[in-house]
């Protein structure tokens, strides 16, 4: 039930791509709403909190709209529409195909963020005017490893939320675990602060989570910071890695709970 050919996932996506686009004011407030590394950035400079990091208020800004734009491309919601689909019985039908249910849910996750694409766009446009000063034009070969290291970073949230949509097969209610790990995911991921700004002791810890890997390491990639890339690369494969393994188990015993119930 994993494999998945090109023509499927192309379908996959073509569908899942018109259906997005039905919904394009609701995505576009959505955009709209994944701008709090904007008010962070306003909160830093004005009280020159980035002088204690050494970082100056252009590469600052270049972080936190480096963070918007990972964050709009990473962010991932599938364990709410399990749980929905959960409850309104939209799963039974879903196993009986020969494919698995959380492919339909990672196409529409694609389709969604190219149909976010121009509004992200559009939010950046604003922030230049704004802010003329932080103007740039990344380099070609940190941009498509900002693009990978994003992508990765969506990996891993995908399957951290796949994980846990799983439970939906023992309780009703699995995306209260989610917003449980949305708190340390909110602080330790560099979208309230980069985590260079972390005390030593702390971020010897912070670097061994996939916390970090989520935004402040593509962000660093795309606005020009200094990160060690390779280190990065590593510990982001790392975390899918395992994180997979661990879904197609969770998967594979809640499948069995669910069809030995009948349902």
């Amino acid at each position: 039930m994993f494999n998945l050919n090109k023509n499927k996932l192309i379908t996959l996506l073509k569908v899942q791509y018109s259906n997005m686009l039905e919904y394009r004011v609701e995505i576009a407030l959505w955009a709209i709403s994944g701008i709090i590394p904007f008010f962070m950035l306003n909160i830093w400079t004005n009280n020159n909190l980035n002088e204690s990091i050494n970082l100056s208020n252009v590469m600052l800004s270049r972080y936190f709209l480096s963070a918007f734009f990972v964050r709009q491309f990473s962010v991932v919601w599938v364990v709410f529409t399990f749980e929905e689909d959960a409850l309104l019985g939209k799963i039974s039908p879903y196993l009986i195909q020969p494919l698995n249910p959380f492919f339909r849910y990672f196409a529409q996750h694609i389709a969604e963020q190219i149909t976010r694409f121009p509004f992200a766009i559009i939010i950046a446009l604003i922030f230049f005017l704004i802010n003329p000063e932080s103007i740039w034009i990344p380099n070609l070969s940190l941009f498509l490893l900002a693009c990978f290291s994003t992508f990765f970073s969506f990996l891993i949230q995908f399957l951290i939320q796949s994980i846990i949509a799983c439970f939906c097969f023992w309780t009703e209610k699995a995306s209260s675990i989610e917003r449980l790990l949305f708190i340390p995911t909110l602080f330790l991921s560099g979208l309230l602060a980069p985590v260079i700004s972390f005390p030593e002791h702390v971020k010897s810890w912070i670097y061994l989570t996939p916390f970090p890997y989520l935004i402040d390491f593509p962000a660093n990639i795309l606005s020009g910071n200094n990160t060690n890339i390779i280190s990065g690369f590593f510990m982001q494969i790392f975390w899918i890695s395992v994180l997979f393994p661990i879904f197609k188990r969770t998967w594979s015993l809640g499948t069995k709970k669910y069809t030995a119930m009948g349902s």
